[in-house]
């Protein structure tokens, strides 16, 4: 299974996420759905009720991966391997972000700010409606450093130790936190879990994410030393326990100020800066962040290949 983890991180370089093929994540949703209904009702303790809906979530996704990989395997040992590949290719998404990142950007570069808006509203958390041309930009250099680690090294590394089964945990974690883990007066206890849940499973990735990109700067033209010394000395700022981490080191290798205030359902939440303002932010920082953003990626693959050849 040593070419497990090239070949699905081929099919995402060459393929993204199609429409129309059928993605484990939503059937994962559609489970988060129904537990929410069931256990939302069941239980008056909003937070023992959302405990019970990430873990029943993390053993359903675990079953039904680990149920469809030994089905696969029994009918012909060469399905069980393309199962398990397309498994795997599920859980990345390098492409998507470089696609929807990159529509963001296209409108900007046409000045079609009102449609960059809206197309950054569906990678971010943040309202949109108010940010100038920088704004934009700044928040959707945010996402494609967050997701290098959530949607590209995170994959990589479970399954470099754990196969398809634990990279679809931690998708179902990510899902968890997408659909229940907000801080409103609805989610705030029932979501308590799967937000905690989640970053636990990006602990050690988000962390991995920033010293690879660190690595990678040099050779993107971009500012090595300065991604460690903004990642050691910001990363921590951040009210998230990761994304601080591939974002301080995203500012520092660009050499711009990430962060600052962000409106998120209609209050006004005072992020912390990360990274030094020497400048504005411009388009050209975007495309710096997309190479970097790629050879974090494949420094990550080479790590994720070496750690299965030395499993055996």
């Amino acid at each position: 299974m040593d070419w497990l983890i090239p070949a699905a991180f081929a099919l995402d370089l060459l393929l993204g996420d199609p429409h129309g093929m059928p993605h484990p994540v939503v059937l994962i949703g559609a489970i988060i759905n129904r537990l929410e209904i069931l256990l939302a009702g069941l239980f008056s303790n909003r937070r023992l009720a959302g405990t019970l809906l990430a873990a029943l979530t993390l053993l359903v996704t675990a079953g039904l991966a680990w149920g469809l990989l030994r089905l696969a395997a029994e009918i012909h040992p060469l399905l069980g391997l393309a199962v398990g590949v397309w498994l795997a290719y599920t859980t990345l998404a390098l492409r998507a972000l470089h696609r929807l990142s990159r529509e963001v950007v296209r409108f900007v570069e046409q000045k079609r700010l009102a449609e960059a808006r809206r197309a950054l509203s569906l990678i971010v958390g943040r309202e949109t409606a108010t940010l100038d041309e920088e704004g934009i930009l700044r928040a959707c250099i945010e996402t494609v450093a967050e997701n290098t680690s959530s949607a590209v090294v995170a994959p990589l590394f479970y399954l470099a130790v754990g196969g398809p089964v634990l990279a679809l945990l931690h998708k179902a974690a990510g899902t968890l936190d997408a659909m229940v883990g907000y801080r409103d007066d609805r989610y705030r206890e029932l979501g308590w879990a799967s937000a905690r849940l989640d970053d636990l499973f990006n602990l050690l990735p988000a962390r991995l994410t920033g010293m690879l990109m660190a690595l990678a700067a040099p050779f993107c033209g971009l500012g090595g030393c300065r991604a460690w010394r903004v990642m050691l000395r910001d990363a921590r700022k951040h009210a998230s326990p990761n994304a601080g981490f591939p974002e301080a080191a995203m500012a520092g290798a660009l050499g711009v100020r990430l962060g600052g205030p962000a409106v998120y359902f209609g209050r006004r939440v005072e992020k912390p800066t990360l990274g030094d303002d020497a400048r504005p932010v411009t388009v050209k920082d975007y495309y710096g962040a997309l190479r970097l953003t790629y050879l974090t990626a494949f420094l990550a693959l080479g790590l994720a290949v070496w750690l299965v050849y030395l499993a055996g």
